[in-house]
């Protein structure tokens, strides 16, 4: 659990599947969504397709966790698109760049007179840097320290971005390396919006949503918008309140429905039947590289190639809602995923996208055999994302991986340095430095190459602790609030005999009894000690993480 104020959409969000039949796509999409709603992951969600000339809109599940009258989301529910949204700010640029009023290498601080924007050894920060992710901006502001640790973005004005850019400095030359940023797009959203002298939501309005016919696409909820808005639920399935962006609206303020995506979609696949914005082809062809094995950055839309087809996607997420949009570049396949949970849907959009292997690379795959010791060289955890291990020991055959939340699953050596799954098709990929020890790996999967460093050794000290089972009675008791910094909460909740912690923005995870009033995290190095007071009631906590204690009292219910 990583200690952050920050939040917004992930890319590049791995989840290990069984391997897909060699079915038709369609159904193939339908059986991931329905398993995924099944299981409880995701209350409802809303999948859109185009394939070829056909189309088609499914609803899986519920608008809500226990809303009655039970209802299913279908192509005019609205839902929140996090940083889909970033892909509207992006095809603003390109708008604005054709009709002649900015330049992709217009400087940003030209722009923004009022702001004072960091420079590297005078190498100013351009437009084109923002919309490729290639700034050398953080991902968050550091003084974003919210006042509503569950609407995050919502008391965080421009002067606090003016602050917080006033006094940054750059560590590396803009454009020199991909590193998504929040910060960088709410910023090209505030350019865009000075130079044009209207609101970012009034320039969504005029050039994108009324062109297209998107009546459901805003940030602002209308009347319409507002009674078919889906319920935001948490990572375990409990409501989570709506996000408001004042500042950073081009990073992810955008709110949509399945039948206004699907008409963005067909624009951005140049469908005759929509009117397409001037500039939309600029956004899909790739700017900068990632630094990842096939994986380009166009403006704001990632551009991937796999297995010889080329997809342009860009998925998103807030604290209650979860999106992908893509399509591949010959326009003949298209997919919109909405859901309604704070749970990555990029495995159901990349179903959509991707067509089945001729014959399954799995079966093809032949592999060698290593001795315990080249094995042993191996063995770490691998950081692919925050709170996401993939946690690599050796085997009797091979290698054992387990992924953050999922069943640890064998990989066998292909070759040196490369391991291959059975259970699902995908490899890792191990990198080592000049002195030849393994420093990291990459995961490839469905299409997706997703680099990871090596953080530590194979068995962490979760494991070596002890758990013991508490009554969920007794569990309750931790339930609640405590703060830990301003702006910052550790909300402890139980559900179904297990108890989470949910630090402010991030999703919530497990935590294990060892003793009475002692849990620890097994994700990562991380422990919970509850204090209480004289009455014996639960007064606060202590979280133990990175050799720090940082203490939070509990707050009045």
């Amino acid at each position: 659990m990583k200690i952050s104020s920050a939040l917004l959409a992930v890319c590049g969000f791995i989840i290990l599947g069984p391997v897909a039949a060699a079915d038709d796509t369609a159904t193939s999409v339908q059986k991931i969504a329905s398993a995924r709603v099944s299981s409880g992951g995701i209350p409802g969600l809303v999948v859109a397709t185009i394939n070829g000339q056909e189309q088609k809109v499914q609803g899986f599940g519920l608008v809500s966790n226990g809303k009655s009258p039970a209802h299913l989301p279908d192509a005019s529910t609205v839902f929140e698109i996090g940083s889909v949204s970033k892909t509207f700010t992006a095809l603003l640029l390109a708008d604005m760049q054709v009709q002649g009023q900015v330049k992709l290498d217009d400087a940003v601080a030209t722009l923004l007179p009022t702001y004072t924007i960091p420079q590297y050894q005078g190498r100013a920060i351009t437009l084109l840097d923002l919309a490729s992710q290639t700034s050398a901006l953080p991902r968050l502001p550091a003084n974003l320290m919210p006042k509503q640790p569950d609407n995050p973005y919502a008391d965080y004005t421009e002067n606090n971005l003016r602050d917080f850019l006033r006094g940054y400095q750059l560590t590396r030359a803009p454009g020199a390396k991909y590193e998504y940023s929040n910060l960088g797009f709410g910023l090209l959203g505030q350019a865009l919006s000075t130079r044009a002298g209207k609101s970012y939501a009034e320039l969504v309005q005029e050039r994108i949503a009324k062109p297209l016919g998107m009546a459901d696409t805003g940030i602002a909820l209308t009347t319409t918008m507002q009674g078919n808005l889906a319920t935001g639920h948490d990572g375990q399935g409990k409501p989570a309140a709506n996000w408001d962006m004042p500042t950073l609206a081009g990073a992810g303020a955008l709110r949509s429905s399945a039948q206004d995506m699907l008409r963005y979609l067909q624009a951005h696949m140049h469908s005759k039947d929509v009117k397409v914005p001037a500039g939309l082809q600029l956004v899909q062809q790739p700017q900068r590289p990632t630094g990842m094995p096939g994986l380009q950055i166009g403006l704001a839309w990632h551009v991937q190639s796999v297995r010889g087809q080329t997809v342009v996607w860009h998925n998103g997420m807030t604290g209650g809602y979860a999106s992908f949009v893509g399509f591949t570049a010959d326009g003949q396949r298209g997919v919109v995923v909405l859901a309604n949970a704070s749970v990555s849907v990029d495995d159901i959009g990349m179903t959509a996208l991707l067509p089945a292997a001729p014959e399954s690379e799995v079966s093809k795959a032949k592999d060698i055999r290593l001795t315990s010791k080249e094995l042993a060289e191996y063995a770490g955890r691998y950081q692919l994302a925050p709170g996401a291990i993939l946690n690599i020991s050796a085997g009797p055959d091979g290698l054992l991986a387990q992924l953050t939340g999922q069943p640890q699953a064998a990989v066998f050596p292909r070759k040196k340095d490369e391991f291959f799954y059975k259970v699902v098709e995908a490899s890792l990929q191990f990198e080592r430095d000049a002195n030849g020890k393994v420093q990291s790996l990459t995961l490839n999967q469905n299409g997706h190459a997703s680099p990871a460093a090596r953080v530590g050794d194979a068995t962490p000290e979760a494991a070596k602790r002890t758990e013991i089972q508490i009554p969920a009675e007794q569990l309750k008791q931790y339930a609640g609030s405590y703060t830990l910094a301003p702006g910052f909460k550790l909300i402890i909740s139980e559900k179904a005999g297990q108890l989470y912690a949910q630090a402010t923005g991030q999703g919530g995870n497990p935590v294990f009894a060892e003793a009475k009033d002692k849990f620890f995290l097994k994700i990562v190095d991380a422990q919970l000690s509850f204090q209480r007071n004289a009455d014996g009631k639960i007064s606060g906590l202590v979280l133990h993480q990175n050799g720090r204690d940082m203490p939070g009292p509990r707050d009045a219910d």
